[in-house]
């Protein structure tokens, strides 16, 4: 029988409110954004205001003042104020999105989402969701050489040290494609060999577009050569006479070449189908200079001093003499709930900020501590660290830590690396003792193999693995034939074949 009645049921659930969906996006804005972020905020509420203090102490009031006085005003009179609501306090240690019952954020989240208060979460760079899948707007803009140029350098299948390397390397290339700096330069820099620097850079050479990174016209152009199975001493000497060309000098070139007219002319139509500047072709904004979010220098009392960029900090204030005086004017109800719902969400901002302030920097500190062997000695010095690793050691949830250590970048003597470089894999010990970093058992497998042209003989996987599980290092064969593939090394019956040849 169909019928209709009435029943009382009492249950738990946890509803995440559009402060708390706004806290957590604001953990994984970058500087970048969170600065337009604010900019949007100060337009929209009348009582936020910069912190402009001088150097005497003296506030100044921001430019928005009095437009934000004509725009509360013109929203009085039109009675288009926005609801009401009370301030929520997002000061908590541990803001994240997927809490559980008895979790520290839980006592933020009320049974039903607070009436009469502005849904945040699409403010901002992000769309509609929380961790920013799905609601996003399509990024329609070209893609940049740079980009392009990481892209490939995630894929590459690099260590997490030569993949440091490639970046440091990337960030030297110009719009035109070519690599401006010292190799010796980035090698000190990292605390690496040179011999590591250009091994990674051969391997970028194999980049697209064909000749990107070269450090000249002349290896530009002979990169290009390459891919097309085009390069022969012939054409090398014409590479290294690249001024006789210029001078049209053809006689010198047929000399130093020795080639006859018809082999310089087909030559030189080779050299015209190639392109000097690889890097012309990508369109879109130019890269934009990383502005770090912590930066960490030496303690000369011994250890490091991590502090916060305060440049990256945004200042605001809340304008309690303007909300006085409007809310002092608000005469209808509906003036009185706009005047409450700016001045409570104002408050949230400001604990807001201070509060993701305060989570970049104790992350950023256990992330230093724990890699400081890395800062002093350098990239192959990595240890082996997870996010749950962090997360434990701050107390604080493990999505907190992804979302703080995304789009965060700090810079340290060793160069500016995004907090997520830090995080490597780790291979446990064979003996029960501590992890080993993958990057250092990657560098432990090439010395054993560079070490066979000396001893006269080639060691296998399985031999390998044989010598390292005596050293403490508890590794698959197939973890090694990985290991090995990544460092493009040839196969045990390849280097065996080269051993004699040689």
């Amino acid at each position: 029988m169909i019928g209709q009645r009435l029943e009382v049921r009492q249950g738990q659930g946890l509803v995440i409110t559009p402060q708390l969906q706004q806290a957590i996006k604001l953990l994984q804005l970058s500087n970048q954004e969170l600065d337009a972020f604010v900019e949007a905020e100060l337009e929209r509420n009348p009582l936020l205001q910069r912190d402009e203090t001088d150097a005497n102490g003296e506030t100044e009031a921001t430019p928005q003042r009095e437009e934000a006085s004509d725009r509360a005003e013109m929203s009085f009179e039109d009675g288009r104020a926005g609801d009401g609501g009370d301030a929520v306090d997002a000061g908590s240690d541990d803001i994240h999105g997927d809490a559980a019952p008895g979790e520290r954020a839980s006592d933020r989240m009320a049974e039903d989402s607070q009436p009469g208060l502005n849904d945040w979460s699409r403010v901002g760079s992000g769309g509609g969701s929380m961790d920013g899948e799905g609601g996003e707007l399509p990024d329609s803009r070209a893609v940049t050489l740079w980009e392009h140029l990481q892209a490939q350098a995630s894929s590459a299948r690099l260590s997490p040290a030569d993949h440091a390397i490639a970046l440091a390397l990337i960030d030297m290339t110009d719009e035109g494609g070519y690599l401006r700096g010292e190799l010796a330069e980035v090698a000190d820099r990292l605390g690496c060999g040179l011999e590591r620097v250009e091994a990674v850079l051969a391997v970028c050479h194999g980049f697209e577009p064909t000749g990107v990174m070269a450090r000249s016209v002349p290896e530009c152009l002979k990169l290009q050569l390459i891919e097309r199975n085009r390069f022969d001493p012939a054409m090398g000497c014409l590479l290294d006479n690249l001024d006789l060309l210029a001078r049209r000098d053809l006689a010198g070139l047929r000399k130093v070449c020795g080639v006859d007219a018809e082999d310089v002319a087909d030559m030189v139509a080779e050299l015209k189908a190639l392109t000097p500047r690889p890097g012309a072709g990508f369109g879109g904004e130019p890269a934009q200079t990383v502005i770090p979010d912590v930066h960490v220098r030496a303690d000369p009392a011994g250890g490091w001093k991590v502090e916060l960029n305060a440049d990256t900090l945004p200042r605001l204030l809340i304008d309690k003499r303007y909300h006085g005086v409007v809310a002092g004017g608000a005469r209808s109800d509906t003036e009185k709930t706009f005047v409450a719902d700016c001045a409570a969400q104002a408050n949230w901002l400001v604990k807001s900020l201070d509060q993701r302030a305060r989570t970049i920097l104790k992350v950023s500190s256990e992330i230093v501590r724990q890699q400081d062997a890395f800062l002093a000695f350098g990239v192959e010095f990595l240890r082996p660290l997870t996010l749950k690793t962090v997360a434990d050691a701050i107390e604080m949830h493990e999505s907190t830590v992804s979302r703080v250590t995304s789009n965060k970048y700090v810079s340290t003597p060793r160069g500016v690396f995004e907090l997520k470089f830090f995080f490597t894999a780790a291979i446990q010990s064979a003996d029960g003792g501590a992890a080993h970093s993958a990057e250092a058992v990657r560098h432990r497998i090439k010395g054993l193999i560079d070490g066979e042209a000396a001893q006269g003989d080639v060691l296998s996987d399985d031999r390998i693995v044989e010598i390292l599980n005596e050293a403490g290092v508890d590794i698959a064969r197939r973890t090694v034939a990985k290991y090995r593939e990544a460092l493009r090394i040839p196969s045990s019956v390849q280097r065996r074949r080269l051993l004699k040849a040689g």
